[in-house]
């Protein structure tokens, strides 16, 4: 039987090759979506198991966090951009689940996760998510649970008001344009839990502090904060 199988799955990667989502690679093992050679060059930051790590830093003296990650260094033109685009812009959840999986298995060694109850996946504008289809922060909460075994708990935390976009305004012109801008739906579901936040790229941390600033009015919560990438200012 074993041996069946090899032939057939070496007979329909003849028909239905399956390659790489960086570089278009021919691969052999379905169960991955990046090759060796791309895995490599993911700048991998080792934030995870390290306290006060420069994530953590963001957050000093604006919200306290239990915790905070980011798995990759962004930069422009590079590999983690053009993945990210393609979660956010040509629908290709796959990757964002798998970036996603990379990004649980680093939580889960780090053992500065082990406490989470739920994963809170960074809300978009009720809008801006219909136009896209899915909030692709929810696709990489959804590949996180899946090492973690931890359940993603979506649309109670809600973004309540449009944003303007934020790439090109300072820290002060972020904030001030995110405050106000999330509710939740149900508190009492989010009591007492120690709650991880996901988002795809840090910048400013704005978005995120607002976001988990909500969360922590909550009685007895505490919050974490993780992200595929982070985007040094």
């Amino acid at each position: 039987m074993p041996l069946l199988k090899d032939i057939i799955s070496n007979a329909l990667h003849i028909f239905y090759p399956h390659v790489c989502t960086g570089c278009g690679s021919d691969l052999v093992n379905h169960n991955n979506l990046l090759c060796l050679k791309c895995l490599d060059v993911l700048p991998q930051t080792n934030f995870a198991q390290h306290a006060n790590n420069p994530i953590e830093k963001i957050f000093w003296g604006r919200i306290p966090l239990a915790a905070a990650h980011s798995e990759f260094y962004f930069s422009k033109e590079a590999l983690i951009q053009q993945l990210i685009h393609q979660l956010k812009y040509k629908n290709n959840k796959d990757i964002g689940f798998y970036l996603g999986q990379i990004l649980g298995t680093t939580l889960l060694a780090s053992n500065r996760f082990n406490n989470i109850d739920a994963l809170i996946p960074l809300p978009l504008f009720f809008e801006k998510e219909r136009k896209r289809g899915y909030n692709q922060a929810a696709i990489i909460c959804y590949g996180v649970s899946d090492i973690l075994h931890v359940p993603v708990i979506n649309n109670n935390v809600t973004r309540a008001k449009h944003t303007d976009t934020q790439t090109k305004k300072g820290r002060t012109e972020r904030w001030k344009n995110v405050s106000g801008s999330f509710t939740i739906k149900d508190k009492q579901a989010l009591s007492g839990k120690n709650l991880l936040l996901i988002d795809d790229v840090i910048t400013t941390g704005a978005t995120l502090e607002a976001c988990g600033a909500i969360m922590l009015s909550i009685s007895n919560v505490t919050v974490s904060i993780a992200a595929l990438a982070h985007a040094p200012k």
